[in-house]
């Protein structure tokens, strides 16, 4: 990118966008030949990769093998089988034919160089001296070839440069004595081993990764803007509905006009990833700065919505049971696990939910009638059980009224720690909901690191947009807040 982006992004505040023009195209896209769309490809790979390993501390890449069942996995199993079949019938027949066993020696050579590092000088001349493949084609043409013996070099040289969790697999290729079975799973160690590598490889790099994610993103992100300039359309529908519900907000806060100041960029973009944790799963409209970060934001969304649906049977019971059940040793813990349990995998559509409500309140009734009569005291009316069972059957309705109070106190509290002011500062939290404080504060460090990071790359891209939407008369820009 220009130099000019490059200062006017350093200059700016790292977690938050600098008003600075970033001349980047709009409008509609032009027609694209298929070299322009496979280097647009190429890009979004590059980029998905490199963010993944940035964001995703425990990112790795692991063996692929189909599933058995699939039509896939037969065919590869079958394919697989008649190879290895036919290796078999080639080295026992009179003389064997070594045709296929030599091209396997020689893919296994190229495996073996592969996990070589630059300082295994000794040994890559050592694999080329063993392995030369030109004297073992001479040696299958005078019947010489000693494939037990190269079979027990490839072995030692394979436990001296795999790691410590292959050592048993490793060892177990000795006592392997049938060729073409050793040669199968010398080449399945072998693709563990290339795996081990590149993870190992990540690992390293990662640190470097990380001093050059921010650039390197934005970077990349502008080549896929330069040939589809309709790659921030989305991105600009998200700020929008952002910049309107903050107005109605600010409107709302100060009734009057002359009190009302201009609403903060960095309150738009803080309600705009607000939005994503309560995204409609059928609206494909997600912004294009976001995508890659999709899967992580629908799960904490998720975990939210749990969290919230928890608290507010808490806080139910707790209204309707009175404060004593809760302060016996075991029982809070108990009848989270028992919510917890039931919600699972109840988020994506509104039946399993209401079954799931409707479980948790028979839940819900047994515990604290149990808990009520361990502590020797009388049995709660029928009228208020039922009332109970009914309120936590009814929290499937978004609009109801405890959800709504606990779903707003939680947003606050997570605005709070998207602003990064102390705990002191966040709303006060109601009793049920300090039960579930640590999970809310983890996801909120989560969502903010998720944040922080897409604010850093994306901010001189935000900026343009969010000059448009909030001073769209050119009147005066009021200082971003810094925090």
């Amino acid at each position: 990118m220009p130099n000019q982006r490059d200062r006017a992004a350093d200059d700016s505040p790292a977690d938050l966008p600098c008003l600075e023009k970033l001349d980047s195209p709009t409008g509609s896209p032009p027609t694209a030949s298929l070299s322009s769309l496979m280097e647009v490809q190429n890009c979004v790979s590059n980029l998905s990769l490199a963010h993944e390993i940035v964001v995703n501390r425990d990112f790795s890449f692991k063996p692929r093998s189909p599933p058995t069942d699939s039509l896939e996995g037969r065919v590869t199993e079958i394919v697989h089988r008649a190879f290895w079949d036919i290796l078999q019938e080639e080295l026992r027949s009179d003389p064997p034919n070594y045709s296929h066993a030599v091209v396997l020696l020689h893919e296994v050579k190229t495996m073996l160089q592969s996990l070589l590092l630059p300082t295994h000088v000794r040994l890559r001349s050592q694999l080329d001296e063993v392995l030369d493949m030109d004297l073992i084609r001479q040696e299958v043409d005078h019947s010489a070839l000693d494939l037990h013996r190269l079979s027990g070099y490839i072995i030692n040289t394979m436990a001296s440069l795999c790691a410590p969790v292959r050592d048993p697999e490793v060892r177990a290729l000795r006592e392997l004595q049938d060729p073409v079975e050793l040669l199968r799973e010398i080449f399945r160690v072998l693709g563990l081993m290339k795996t081990d590598m590149l993870n190992f490889t990540i690992q390293s790099l990662r640190p470097h990764l990380l001093q050059q994610a921010v650039q390197y993103e934005r970077t990349k992100f502008q080549q896929i803007l330069d040939q589809n300039p309709a790659s921030l359309d989305f991105t600009s529908a998200w700020l929008e509905a952002a910049a309107s519900e903050e107005a109605v907000r600010s409107q709302s806060d100060s009734p009057s006009p002359d009190s009302r100041g201009p609403v903060s960029p960095a309150a738009v973009l803080n309600r705009a990833y607000m939005r994503l944790l309560r995204w409609d799963p059928q609206d494909q409209k997600y912004p294009e700065t976001a995508l890659m970060d999709r899967a992580r934001l629908d799960a904490l969304g998720q975990q939210l919505k749990t969290l919230v649906l928890e608290a507010s049977v808490l806080l139910l019971t707790s209204t309707q049971c009175g404060g004593s059940v809760f302060s016996l040793q075991g029982f809070v813990g108990k009848l989270r696990h028992a919510i917890a349990a039931l919600l699972e995998g109840s988020h994506t559509r509104e039946t399993d939910l209401k079954a799931a409500l409707l479980g948790i309140g028979d839940v819900v009734l047994q515990q604290v009638t149990e808990a009520v009569s361990s502590q020797g005291g009388a049995a709660l009316p029928q009228e208020s059980l039922d009332l109970l069972r009914g309120q936590i059957s009814e929290l499937w309705k978004n609009n109801h009224p405890v959800r709504t109070l606990i779903g707003e106190r939680v947003q606050g509290f997570l605005q709070a720690m998207l602003q990064g002011g102390p705990a002191k500062r966040s709303p006060e939290l109601p009793a049920p909901l300090r039960l579930v404080s640590a999970e809310l504060a983890e996801l909120g460090t989560a969502f903010g690191r998720i944040v922080h990071f897409n604010r850093t790359v994306f901010g001189p891209f935000y900026a343009p947009i969010l000059r448009r939407l909030l001073f769209p008369s050119g009147e005066a820009e009021t200082p971003v807040d810094s925090r």
